[in-house]
Protein backbone atom coordinates (compact mmCIF):
# COMPACT_ATOMS: atom_id res chain seq x y z
CA UNK A 1 0.00 0.00 0.00
CA UNK A 2 1.57 3.08 -0.99
CA UNK A 3 0.72 6.52 1.85
CA UNK A 4 0.75 9.93 0.02
CA UNK A 5 2.03 12.49 1.77
CA UNK A 6 -0.61 14.77 3.65
CA UNK A 7 -0.40 18.60 1.53
CA UNK A 8 -1.74 20.40 4.66
CA UNK A 9 0.56 18.86 7.05
CA UNK A 10 3.83 19.98 5.08
CA UNK A 11 1.92 23.64 4.21
CA UNK A 12 1.58 24.35 7.69
CA UNK A 13 5.69 23.17 8.70
CA UNK A 14 6.41 25.42 5.51
CA UNK A 15 3.84 28.46 7.48
CA UNK A 16 5.65 27.52 10.69
CA UNK A 17 9.40 27.89 9.12
CA UNK A 18 7.66 31.75 7.94
CA UNK A 19 6.29 32.76 11.10
CA UNK A 20 9.18 32.21 13.13
CA UNK A 21 10.62 34.95 11.04
CA UNK A 22 8.02 37.28 10.69
CA UNK A 23 5.79 39.14 13.09
CA UNK A 24 3.26 41.73 12.51
CA UNK A 25 2.98 45.17 14.40
CA UNK A 26 0.12 47.75 15.16
CA UNK A 27 2.36 49.85 12.75
CA UNK A 28 2.88 47.31 10.43
CA UNK A 29 0.64 44.24 10.28
CA UNK A 30 0.83 40.79 9.11
CA UNK A 31 -0.99 40.31 5.96
CA UNK A 32 -1.87 36.52 6.44
CA UNK A 33 -3.69 34.51 3.50
CA UNK A 34 -5.63 31.26 3.48
CA UNK A 35 -6.53 29.57 0.41
CA UNK A 36 -9.23 27.03 -0.15
CA UNK A 37 -10.65 25.18 -2.73
CA UNK A 38 -13.65 27.56 -3.13
CA UNK A 39 -12.79 30.38 -1.01
CA UNK A 40 -9.67 32.89 -0.46
CA UNK A 41 -9.05 35.01 2.89
CA UNK A 42 -6.71 37.68 4.21
CA UNK A 43 -6.14 39.33 7.47
CA UNK A 44 -4.03 42.30 8.98
CA UNK A 45 -3.30 40.75 12.05
CA UNK A 46 -1.63 42.54 15.17
CA UNK A 47 0.91 39.98 16.41
CA UNK A 48 2.21 41.85 19.85
CA UNK A 49 -1.63 42.20 21.11
CA UNK A 50 -2.70 39.11 19.31
CA UNK A 51 -6.02 40.82 17.35
CA UNK A 52 -6.86 41.00 14.03
CA UNK A 53 -7.39 44.68 12.39
CA UNK A 54 -9.21 44.09 9.32
CA UNK A 55 -10.10 41.09 7.43
CA UNK A 56 -11.81 40.09 4.12
CA UNK A 57 -12.97 37.28 1.81
CA UNK A 58 -14.64 35.39 -1.02
CA UNK A 59 -17.58 35.10 1.94
CA UNK A 60 -18.39 38.66 2.85
CA UNK A 61 -21.89 39.95 1.57
CA UNK A 62 -20.65 42.55 -0.89
CA UNK A 63 -18.81 39.68 -2.65
CA UNK A 64 -21.00 38.07 -5.02
CA UNK A 65 -19.22 36.18 -7.52
CA UNK A 66 -17.31 32.84 -7.49
CA UNK A 67 -14.53 32.72 -4.86
CA UNK A 68 -11.74 29.84 -5.98
CA UNK A 69 -10.63 31.71 -9.18
CA UNK A 70 -7.39 34.29 -9.47
CA UNK A 71 -10.40 37.30 -10.21
CA UNK A 72 -12.00 36.76 -6.43
CA UNK A 73 -8.23 36.50 -5.07
CA UNK A 74 -7.49 40.14 -6.68
CA UNK A 75 -10.74 41.31 -4.97
CA UNK A 76 -10.31 40.06 -1.89
CA UNK A 77 -6.92 42.27 -2.22
CA UNK A 78 -8.25 45.24 -2.96
CA UNK A 79 -11.33 44.77 -0.40
CA UNK A 80 -8.93 44.13 2.64
CA UNK A 81 -6.07 47.38 1.16
CA UNK A 82 -9.53 48.95 1.14
CA UNK A 83 -10.35 48.14 4.70
CA UNK A 84 -6.31 48.80 5.76
CA UNK A 85 -6.70 52.97 4.27
CA UNK A 86 -10.06 53.54 6.91
CA UNK A 87 -7.94 52.37 9.33
CA UNK A 88 -4.97 53.85 8.37
CA UNK A 89 -2.56 51.20 7.72
CA UNK A 90 -0.21 51.73 4.53
CA UNK A 91 2.53 48.83 5.34
CA UNK A 92 1.83 45.52 6.19
CA UNK A 93 4.16 41.86 6.15
CA UNK A 94 3.22 39.68 3.68
CA UNK A 95 2.55 35.97 5.04
CA UNK A 96 1.62 33.64 2.06
CA UNK A 97 0.86 31.08 4.93
CA UNK A 98 3.21 28.15 3.64
CA UNK A 99 1.66 28.41 -0.48
CA UNK A 100 4.07 29.11 -2.92
CA UNK A 101 3.97 33.02 -4.43
CA UNK A 102 1.73 31.94 -7.50
CA UNK A 103 -1.47 31.89 -8.86
CA UNK A 104 -4.37 32.99 -6.62
CA UNK A 105 -1.90 33.89 -3.39
CA UNK A 106 -0.19 36.03 -5.98
CA UNK A 107 -3.16 37.95 -7.83
CA UNK A 108 -4.46 38.63 -3.98
CA UNK A 109 -0.62 40.35 -3.23
CA UNK A 110 -0.74 42.54 -6.64
CA UNK A 111 -4.66 43.32 -5.38
CA UNK A 112 -3.59 44.64 -2.10
CA UNK A 113 -0.78 46.51 -4.08
CA UNK A 114 -3.12 48.16 -6.45
CA UNK A 115 -5.47 49.45 -3.69
CA UNK A 116 -2.52 51.10 -1.52
CA UNK A 117 -0.53 48.53 0.29
CA UNK A 118 3.29 48.76 0.44
CA UNK A 119 4.88 45.60 1.25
Amino acid sequence: MVNKADKNKARLKRHQRIRNKISGTAERPRLNVFRSTKNIYAQLIDDVKGITLASASTLDKEFDAYGGNKKAAREVGKMVAKRAAEKGITEVVFDRGGYIFHGRVQELAEGAREGGLKF
